[in-house]
């Protein structure tokens, strides 16, 4: 898949979300297989790009390309401000959320609410392509409720207003991650617009990347969820799209070792006290569907500094030995 300048390649990509694609799993993921990888969401308001959390989050130093960057808000205006900001501090792809569900994000008529104003969509998409050199993508849901359905008149305003690839999520914005993900609208937006589409929602292994490219004619898929614990998840699927083989998933020790790397990771980019604290739900991931998760997630909740935190995880790992096996 071919994003402006930038070839995406596998075309798999790490979906935004908010309190989790940081730097450090970024990194992760697209050493794992992942093609692009695109940040948490920066607000447009410029009185927030100088609190800590957006510096942390507008931090590419050693970034491979192309880093992309999310973007949210309302107003045309700030929203064209926001991407040349991000532009400035190293952004070379600018992804605008018309996406994300969250009552917080929705109540300022940002994310997914704008989707219900297909004026003010026109308006932002087109502030946003003239303002940066660099190309534009776009992420939706495929409406707001299942009675007000318009992703291909999204998909048809943002292709006119210069989008270089667009995101669809298979739900409405009324479902939130309810039920199942449905395809045949992401099928409908593929037949009517010519540039990319990149389908998303329910993507959890390598038989379901197959299935929902069969279903949706799709050029790219964008996994979220399921990269959340498994960011072996890109590899598995890229291996499998390419020549049909099943790789299997990774033993213990290797989780382990994967493990220990994030973990310094985001001791190194937070600071031990927050690295620590923002550990602990990458850790509960990993172990979610091992058979001690509950002990497990017991004992890392009770680590309070790094040190600890590394050697009880690795100790978890050590004693469950190969698949199917727990080491005496």
């Amino acid at each position: 898949m071919q994003i402006g300048p930038y070839r995406i390649d596998p075309p798999l990509v790490l979906a935004p979300m908010a309190g989790v694609t940081d730097k450090p799993f970024r990194l992760l993921c697209k050493r794992m297989g992942a093609g692009l990888a695109v940040s948490e969401m920066t607000h447009s308001d410029p009185r927030l790009w100088t609190s800590a959390k957006s510096l942390q989050r507008m931090d590419h130093a050693g970034e491979p390309a192309p880093v992309s960057v999310q973007i949210a808000g309302s107003d045309p205006r700030l929203l064209a401000a926001a991407a040349r900001h991000n532009v400035e501090h190293g952004a070379q792809i600018i992804d605008i959320n018309m996406g994300c569900p969250a009552k917080k994000v929705c109540n300022v008529w940002a994310g997914s609410a704008l989707l219900q104003d297909e004026p003010l969509v026109a308006r932002i998409l087109g502030a946003v392509v003239a303002a940066v050199p660099v190309p534009v993508t776009l992420k939706i849901r495929t409406g707001w409720d299942h009675e007000n359905i318009n992703a291909v008149r999204i998909a048809r305003i943002a292709e006119g207003a210069g989008i270089a690839a667009l995101a669809v999520h298979g739900r409405t914005r009324a479902d939130k991650y309810d039920g199942a993900a449905e395809y045949a609208t992401i099928a409908a937006v593929k037949a009517a617009v010519r540039i990319p589409v990149i389908a998303n929602g329910d993507i959890d292994g390598p038989h379901k990347a197959r299935a929902v490219l069969d279903a949706t004619g799709a050029d790219a898929l964008m996994i979220g969820r399921g990269a959340q614990g498994r960011p072996w998840i890109f590899g598995q699927i890229a291996r499998y799209l390419a020549d049909g083989v099943l790789l299997p998933e990774p033993e213990p020790a290797a989780v382990g070792e994967i493990l220990r790397a994030h973990l310094c990771a985001l001791h190194a980019f937070y600071g031990e006290d927050a690295g620590v604290r923002i550990a602990r739900k990458h850790l509960g991931w990993y172990a979610r569907d091992r058979a001690e998760n509950t002990a497990f997630r017991h004992i890392i909740n009770a680590a309070t500094d790094a040190a600890t935190q590394l050697r009880l995880t690795a100790d978890y790992f050590a004693r469950q030995g190969p698949r199917g096996t727990r080491a005496a």
